[in-house]
């Protein structure tokens, strides 16, 4: 986003005005500007944080010793690390905060009525955080064009600090994994990081997921084919979003399932895609079956048709 000509005509003075050496007019023309600019405002705030870092190098006696020298660097990286610039946007489902640092986005929160005011995010008191709605606007747009079915991938760089052990982490990574127009379910998530008996903590570790769009968990599901869990009990965004991707969905009575009929599966253990009704297919639990929205969706991945059922000529119904 291009800046005003009064932001870029200030861009110089704002530095000078952190660590306190623009003269007195100048400080007194930034401290006006950035009092109604909140983008300078921040830049102005980091600016004063890393001068009283580079304030312990002055007053360090000379030569500055190795020492000294890593001590300050590490210090410039911890409060580069703890920087985390977020914006507040419109979407479908409601406003939806993204975060990211300089590794990659590192939130995607859904917000109630109450907005900002509400984010998990600000009430961390470790970390640095300035709003800054023009740099994240890119993927703001990006996300309205996938949740519109312009897009089929977000291909953010991510952050995961916010992911909170090493096993969230393989959970996160192992989600991302399933395709676009794809389900498969917690077992199978459990299965694919090498831990088929921890069913409970892969459905607990995507609950916490805090990157939910661009790490799908949408795309996980019950082994029985229901909706089960979402972003707390966000049940009914799970449903949309699947419908993004072409998902075909079963109303019942208590719960909304997939329907497995609507579906073409994919037995893991072959490079084969089939229709529902090829032999026992549709008895066998989703996770040892990926199940699929489309043959686009499935040759994107590089299956080729069953040579037995042939969804190629005997396509379902949509």
């Amino acid at each position: 986003m291009t800046k005003s000509s009064s932001c870029t005509s200030i861009e110089t003075h704002l530095i000078a005005a952190a660590s306190g050496e623009a003269a007195a007019s100048i400080a007194e023309r930034v401290a006006k500007h950035v009092d109604h600019c909140e983008p300078c405002r921040d830049d102005y705030e980091r600016y004063r944080v890393v001068d009283a870092v580079v304030g312990e190098l002055r007053k360090a006696a000379a030569p500055v010793t190795d020492a000294t020298r890593e001590r300050l660097l590490g210090r410039l990286s911890d409060l580069r690390s703890r920087l985390v610039r977020y914006g507040v946007f419109a979407s479908p489902f409601g406003p939806i905060l993204i975060a990211a640092t300089e590794q990659g986005v590192c939130l995607v929160e859904y917000l109630s009525r109450h907005g900002a005011a509400g984010s998990w995010l600000l009430g961390q008191a470790k970390l640095e955080t300035h709003r800054d709605g023009a740099t994240l606007e890119r993927f703001h747009r990006e996300l309205i064009d996938y949740l519109a079915g312009g897009r089929t991938r977000l291909e953010w760089p991510l952050d995961l600090r916010f992911a909170r052990s090493d096993f969230q982490r393989a959970v996160l990574r192992a989600t991302a994994g399933v395709p676009y127009g794809g389900v498969s379910s917690y077992a199978g998530v459990a299965r694919d990081i090498g831990k088929p008996a921890a069913v409970r903590a892969v459905a607990q570790a995507l609950r916490r997921n805090p990157v939910p769009i661009v790490v799908p968990c949408h795309r996980i599901i019950g082994s029985g084919g229901s909706l089960v869990g979402y972003a707390g009990n966000r049940v009914g965004l799970k449903a949309r979003l699947l419908g993004v991707e072409g998902v075909r969905l079963a109303h019942r009575r208590r719960d909304t399932e997939i329907d497995r009929a609507a579906m073409y599966a994919w037995d893991r253990s072959c490079r084969e895609y089939c229709l529902p009704t090829c032999g026992d297919i549709s008895e066998r639990p989703i996770g040892l079956v990926m199940l699929l929205a489309s043959p686009h969706e499935a040759a994107a991945i590089g299956l080729t048709p069953c040579s037995d059922c042939r969804p190629d000529l005997h396509p379902l119904a949509r």
